[in-house]
């Protein structure tokens, strides 16, 4: 097999995803954000058969709930979710109880399972800058490990391509925004394909490194060629394994685990993107600059 650089491609690529999504977020159709970011009230309910997602509409829309989403699980399909947003605090029983007579009119036999969740706006605010900070922090720590193991341009490079899965992750948050809804569920997909990435690209560096000592005259580009390649084996049977138990899980699990397994394929997906077609020719782009200015020098 032929590796070759299509870094530019790729790059080409990645930006249209993301620049899609800043269009959608600009024209007010960005990320679906759930109540653990903008506050709310979540309730959960057993209707003891199969729900219709237009009775529970209709209760919801008669109490005036506002912006809502209802999600149907359970084996049965007789499990619902139901969150409200926008639901001031001392409001919380009246909510309730309001919902729980709607919805006892069309559902008889319907209990209340699990516990009531409210998430201010407050804590909601705190946990967007928590998850920044998260990730910024990861981003940081990682091109200081790299650097000191590989090399500072190795370091830059891995970043680079740790940002790059960062901002497709949020592009298909957004594009995808009536599938996915960003919650706390999100941020720990998202710290889990740091390091996910990051891992992959490590591999690859450090197939980098060693072929740069036995060709220490080839170009910078034929050494990530042969590092790839040399690679591609461990790569597939690792992203297929690992794919094959996060879609499953996507598939058959309830809402809240779909919640954190549709991102973490997306995630996977971009971080061997990267790593095999990105991040290895970012560092032979940086060793060639570098290189280019010692000679004038």
């Amino acid at each position: 097999m032929v590796i070759k650089n299509r870094s530019k491609i790729c790059l080409i690529i990645s930006a249209a995803i993301i620049l899609v999504a800043l269009v959608l977020t600009i024209f007010g159709h960005g990320i679906n954000m759930g109540i653990d970011f903008e506050g709310g009230l979540s309730m959960q309910y057993d209707l003891k058969k199969a729900a219709v997602k237009t009775d529970i509409d209709g209760v919801l829309s008669a109490m005036g709930a506002g912006t809502y989403t209802v999600t149907v699980q359970g084996a049965s399909d007789n499990e619902i979710n139901v969150r409200i947003k926008d639901v001031a605090k001392d409001d919380i029983q009246k909510v309730q109880d309001n919902f729980e007579a709607g919805i006892k009119e069309k559902y008889p036999e319907a209990v209340s399972i699990g516990d009531v969740n409210y998430v201010g706006p407050v804590a909601g605010a705190t946990l967007v800058k928590n998850a920044v900070i998260s990730v910024l922090l990861a981003s940081v720590l990682m091109l200081i490990y790299i650097a000191i193991r590989f090399d500072f341009n190795s370091g830059l490079s891995a970043v680079f391509g740790l940002l790059h899965d960062v901002l497709i992750m949020l592009s298909f948050m957004v594009i995808f925004r009536s599938f996915i809804q960003m919650n706390s569920s999100f941020i720990a997909a998202a710290l889990t394909i740091v390091g996910y990435s990051i891992n992959n690209t490590i591999v690859i560096f450090d197939r980098i490194r060693e072929n740069h000592k036995k060709m220490p005259s080839a170009p910078k580009e034929e050494v990530t060629n042969l590092s790839i390649k040399e690679s591609l084996g461990r790569t597939i049977c690792t992203t297929v394994t690992t794919l094959i138990t996060i879609v499953a899980l996507c598939i058959l699990g309830v809402a809240s685990i779909r919640e954190f397994a549709l991102p973490i394929i997306i995630g996977i997906l971009s971080g061997v993107y990267s790593a095999n077609m990105i991040n290895g020719y970012v560092w032979a782009f940086l060793e060639e600059k570098r290189r280019g200015r010692k000679a004038k020098a």
